[in-house]
Order: C-alpha cells, then sequence, then structure tokens
C-alpha cells in the first residue's frame, strides 16, 4: 500500500534521515586501507545503540535471504553490488567499498548509500561512481508532483545507457516510512509519462546501482551478498527523498551534501 505523508511525519523522517546521513558521514571517516569490515559493522552498532535507534537490518529475513541478516549495515567491496554481508575482512588499497545502511528512529526510517574507493584510486571507478551519481542526481529531480514514477526510472536508466552501462532491474528503489521496504517499487529504468503519479507526501528510496561489465547477478555463499556475474567491480547510491510543494526533498544529505547545498 502506498502511503502519503503528512508534514508532521516528514518531520520524522528528516530526524531519521539526518541519523542515517551522520552514520555514514563516520563510516566514510573511518573507511580506509587497514580497516575491517567488522569494524564498519561496529561503528554503525554503537551509534545505533546511542541515539535509541533500532536496526533495519539485524534481523531482517526477505524471502531472498537465506537467514536473518545478522548485522548493521552493508558492506559490498568490489564485485559485490548488493546485499554485502560483513565479514572478517580488511580493505586494501585500491578496493571499492558501497556502504548502505538504514535504521529506524522513534518508528520513522530512513536508507541511504555511498560508494568510495580506498586508498588508491582508479579511473574506471571513478567513473562508474561518477555515473551512479548522476543518475541518482537525475532521477530525484523528477520527483516531483505531477510527473509519474517512470519519468524518474527513465532518468536513472537514460544516465546509466548512456555512458554505456547495462541496467539490472531485479532491485532498485523502494518506498520507506515505518518500515525498510514498501511501495512502490523504484525501477532503475522505465518509461517515461508511465506508471504512478507523483503527489505531495510521497517517500521512496532511490537507488541506482551498476556494474562494470554486466547486468547479471548471482548470489554468494555466505547468503545475502549479490556479486556480479563476470567479477567486474559495482558502484551502488542511495537517498531518501520526499516530494513536497517546493519540490524533491533529499532527507538523507550528508555533511558535505548538505554544504554544497546551502554554498
Amino acid at each position: 500500500m502506498i502511503e502519503l505523508r503528512t508534514p508532521a511525519e516528514l518531520d520524522g523522517l528528516r530526524a531519521a534521515g539526518r541519523f542515517v546521513a551522520d552514520v555514514l558521514d563516520e563510516l566514510l571517516d573511518t573507511v580506509d586501507v587497514g580497516v575491517n569490515l567488522l569494524d564498519l559493522d561496529r561503528v554503525a552498532a554503537r551509534m545505533i545503540a546511542d541515539r535509541g535507534a533500532v536496526s533495519c537490518y539485524v534481523d531482517y529475513h526477505p524471502s531472498f535471504g537465506k537467514s536473518p541478516f545478522g548485522k548493521h549495515l552493508c558492506t559490498s567491496v568490489n564485485d559485490a553490488a548488493l546485499h554485502g554481508l560483513p565479514y572478517d575482512r580488511v580493505l586494501v588499497d585500491g578496493d571499492l567499498v558501497s556502504l548502505d545502511f538504514a535504521a529506524s528512529v522513534d518508528g520513522w526510517v530512513a536508507d541511504s548509500a555511498v560508494t568510495v574507493q580506498v586508498g588508491t584510486p582508479r579511473e574506471d571507478d571513478q567513473r562508474l561512481i561518477d555515473t551512479v551519481e548522476r543518475a541518482l542526481t537525475a532521477g530525484i529531480a523528477q520527483f516531483r508532483t505531477g510527473n509519474k514514477l517512470g519519468d524518474v526510472s527513465y532518468a536513472i536508466g537514460r544516465v546509466a545507457k548512456d555512458a554505456g552501462y547495462d541496467v539490472n532491474l531485479q532491485f532498485g528503489g523502494h518506498g520507506v516510512g515505518r518500515t525498510m521496504h514498501g511501495d512502490p517499487h523504484v525501477p532503475n529504468d522505465g518509461r517515461p509519462g508511465r506508471g504512478l503519479k507523483l503527489q505531495k507526501g510521497l517517500v521512496v528510496a532511490i537507488e541506482p546501482w551498476l556494474m562494470q561489465g554486466t547486468a547479471d547477478l548471482f548470489q554468494d555463499d555466505d547468503g545475502w551478498t549479490l556479486k556480479s556475474v563476470d567479477g567486474s567491480r559495482a558502484a551502488h547510491v542511495e537517498h531518501t527523498v520526499a516530494v513536497t510543494d517546493a519540490g524533491p526533498e533529499v532527507l538523507t544529505l550528508r555533511r558535505a551534501q548538505r554544504a554544497d547545498a546551502t554554498a
């Protein structure tokens, strides 16, 4: 069921979005050569506890997961595209890591993701990151009253395909509110002018993700991590966004993005 949020409910979602952004900022400050993925998970766990928030991941057990997730964030490294289950692995120079985090604050959920290079940057990785970030920006720009959901999806897919990447439609954006995943589903490609009419109060997580050489995935033996079938590297970004009278409002802007928005 698709729900439109009241101004008071949006205030709750804004608080959740700011917390999720703050956690990702702390994780980005922590990511470095020599840092263990489990250390990143402990950072998220500590901040959840300190805030009195609730993890959306620890007990999460949808049909496509072999068991409850059991960790506090997704850490997808190199050829892992989505749902990366943190494990005892130290980041090394040249790694590409996506951090995907969602939490509930006072009953309201926000969800966001970012991809970052570790140590020495690679030009092909930066091109991939730049593309998913431009796709996210393009999708957000279409998330406004009077447009259709297909306009959002088309904008995302157009950026990806113009850059030469194939788009996977198995996983995409989703409604956010009292739970982490709800209606509507937001594909990362589509047809403009089609689908749900966007209205004030609609809140979704928009999340483009791409792999360098394929659009096909397989599930790792851990029962969660989704990897590219050809071993090519992946990038994933995400923001929780609301339709307002003033246009799309990004609820999960991180520190640097907030500074850019006010500059």
